[in-house]
């Protein structure tokens, strides 16, 4: 079983309106990502911050949402939230961020196939890193443990000799939307 987690609770300042309710091919960010994770993981868990009752009244997906109070100091306290939501038979976590809607249905799938003992399985697009990002539920207690000024990636990089790094033919992999300008670009030029 594979749990999804999608981070959600950033305030947007560069966009100046939240991510998770642009609009992607008539669905909501967070609803298009909801939707795709839904038909490979369980549950699927959205952590919620700024703009919460906005974003939750408006999702049509359904999923576990979980508030992060402390989303202010930092996008580690929202994922750690999250992690404190996957249930304990839960043996592996897909995890993106909201302002990744364009990855394609077959990414996913790749990402959750079997890769014998790899801990994260990350996906590239010519050469360039991205998400979602899937790792063992046994990574999960590292990134507990991460502190408040810490990142992700600290966890992901003491792993490299265990990370499956799989290069896909896919622009959403690497399109990260986090101004007007990114989103325009998103809308225009990802059929």
């Amino acid at each position: 079983m594979t749990a999804g987690l999608i981070l959600a609770a950033g305030e947007s300042r560069r966009m100046g309106f939240p991510k998770a309710l642009l609009d992607y091919r008539g669905a909501t960010f967070l609803d298009t990502l909801t939707g795709l994770f839904a038909e490979r993981c369980s549950p699927v868990i959205v952590v919620l911050g700024a703009a919460a009752g906005e974003i939750r009244a408006s999702a049509a997906q359904r999923a576990e949402f979980v508030l992060n109070a402390d989303y202010a100091r930092g996008q580690i306290t929202s994922m750690q939230c999250g992690l404190r939501a996957v249930p304990p038979e839960a043996e592996g976590v897909l995890f993106t961020l909201v302002d990744h809607p364009a990855v394609a249905p077959a990414t996913l799938d790749a990402l959750l196939a079997a890769r014998g003992s790899d801990l994260l399985r990350v996906p590239r697009y010519r050469g360039r890193r991205g998400h979602p990002v899937w790792f063992s539920c046994g990574l999960i207690p590292e990134f507990l443990a991460l502190p408040e000024n810490g990142a992700a990636r600290d966890v992901v990089r003491r792993h490299a000799a265990e990370t499956a790094f799989l290069d896909l033919e896919d622009a959403g992999i690497a399109a990260d939307i986090d101004d007007p300008a990114a989103y325009q670009s998103l809308i225009g030029a990802i059929p």
